[in-house]
């Protein structure tokens, strides 16, 4: 039987359920409706409606298939949460989704909810390559006219001439300053497509920055039939992930939004200390261990850090290459941080798939990796953990080894046939390189980087 509003009353296993009026207006549209945002955004939003806030329903918007769509819409847009630890699990019912959109299928009607007097808030989790980026930090017009931008500007356009207020964009995604970049690049959209709204768009429209975090790990079908097996019903949208989430936001909102600070979310004027701390210390870690451990054999990320080698590892980068990069805030203890991410890595309970975490390097390692060892390279400074992982990065874009997902790596192939292991790591990373940055390999680092490439395995 599959889970629906009807099917979900009174049914034991389930230790929460919505009590809420979800026919109530949407007041968020969400690009990018995965399971992260089901797992985080949705549950903190879910939480400040069953207190009793109304009108902050969340319309989805999926950005590429119809999977999402096909998974919720027949649910009423329901779907379980279960938080795993060692302790066991806990499964809760979330209703702040009333359905999903398609981009490619629901253009008007995506862009109508947009610029409903309701709504209030578009937030995102399209992944880094969803802001459809060039290498060098600008926007690729012709990825983005597939992307978001276009329907944004529908609905701005449609505020404008109705005399309604503007929109917070509010980007949960891991880039460093997601917010200030989600506007730049949307001043950089308008500018180009829309010249008259950019002015309109900066004095009614905000993009706080933000920082999210919770492991959650990709739904198996495994985990669907154990769940199906506890409760009795059949969920296509279950999420499954850990007791911990943090949301940080700076206050910066155009209108209204939920009070999700109510329910632990945090609102602050300064986002930095938390987001560099999360992309450098956590999601630096998670990158080492899944290409290191990929090559160790492992498949989960609590088997590759019960790995000796890579825990010590993952400790170092941690706490002797990452941190004293980080600004710490007021109260911000970074040494308890890296212990409390172990804890966090070591969940039985989370089957979270290195091969997950290893997809879309190219555009994930800059703020991970690349921005520590420019740092710690003028402070006179190496990164002998980071230069590991760096090698074991390049060996899995080298395609030979296990798929490769990355938006890059047909590029990144073609890099390693014509360079080699004598070339490959000036040809992504040195000057004009693919990956070019602040940081630039010196000879010593690329010869670290080498060694790795070189030997059949480091471990």
């Amino acid at each position: 039987m599959r889970l629906s509003p009807d099917t979900l009353a009174g049914r034991g296993g389930v230790a929460t359920q919505p009590s809420y009026d979800r026919s109530q207006n949407a007041g968020i549209v969400h690009f990018g409706i995965g399971a992260f945002h089901r797992a985080h955004q949705a549950w903190y939003t879910d939480a400040c409606l069953a207190a009793g806030e109304r009108d902050w329903m969340t319309t989805g918007v999926s950005m590429r298939s119809a999977r999402v769509a096909n998974q919720l819409n027949p649910q009423g847009g329901l779907f379980t949460l279960t938080e795993r630890s060692r302790d066991g699990e806990e499964t809760r019912a979330i209703g702040a989704v009333q359905g999903v959109l398609i981009a490619g299928r629901d253009r008007s009607a995506i862009a109508q909810r947009l610029a409903r007097p309701e709504c209030h808030v578009a937030s995102f989790t399209v992944t880094e390559k969803g802001y459809c980026r060039a290498s060098d930090g600008s926007l690729d017009r012709e990825l983005a006219r597939a992307g978001f931008y276009p329907l944004l500007t529908d609905a701005l356009m449609q505020r404008r001439q109705a005399g309604r207020s503007g929109l917070t964009l509010l980007s949960c995604d891991n880039l460093s300053g997601n917010g200030s970049q989600l506007g730049r690049l949307m001043r950089d959209w308008l500018a180009g497509e829309a010249p008259g709204m950019v002015d309109w768009f900066d004095a009614n429209c905000s993009t706080p920055d933000s920082m999210v975090d919770r492991i959650v790990p990709a739904t198996t079908e495994r985990d669907i039939a154990s769940l199906e097996d506890r409760i009795g019903l059949r969920d296509e949208g279950a999420v499954f992930t850990e007791p911990f989430s943090q949301w940080i936001i700076a206050d910066d909102f155009a209108g209204a939004r939920p009070r999700w600070d109510d329910h632990g979310a945090k609102i602050v004027t300064d986002v930095t200390p938390y987001e560099t701390a999360k992309l450098r210390m956590l999601n630096g870690a998670h990158s080492l261990l899944a290409y290191a451990g990929l090559d160790a054999g492992h498949k989960f990320v609590h088997q590759a850090i019960a790995n000796p080698v890579l825990r010590g590892q993952t400790l170092a980068l941690m706490r002797e290459e990452a941190a004293p990069t980080i600004a710490a805030g007021e109260g911000q203890n970074l040494t308890g941080y890296a212990d409390a991410l172990i804890a966090r890595f070591e969940n039985p309970g989370l089957d979270h798939r290195l091969f997950q975490i290893a997809m879309d390097g190219s555009q994930k390692i800059p703020q991970r990796w690349l921005e520590t060892l420019a740092i710690q390279r003028e402070r006179g400074r190496r990164c002998p953990v980071i230069l590991q992982g760096i090698g074991h990065w390049l060996l899995h874009v080298r395609g030979d080894r296990r798929p490769v997902e990355d938006p890059l790596a047909d590029r990144m192939r073609a890099l390693w046939r014509q360079a080699g292991v004598g070339g490959i790591v000036n040809a992504i990373f040195g000057r004009g390189g693919l990956l070019a940055s602040q940081w630039q390999p010196d000879r010593i680092e690329a010869e670290t980087i080498r060694g790795v490439l070189l030997s059949e395995s480091s471990l």
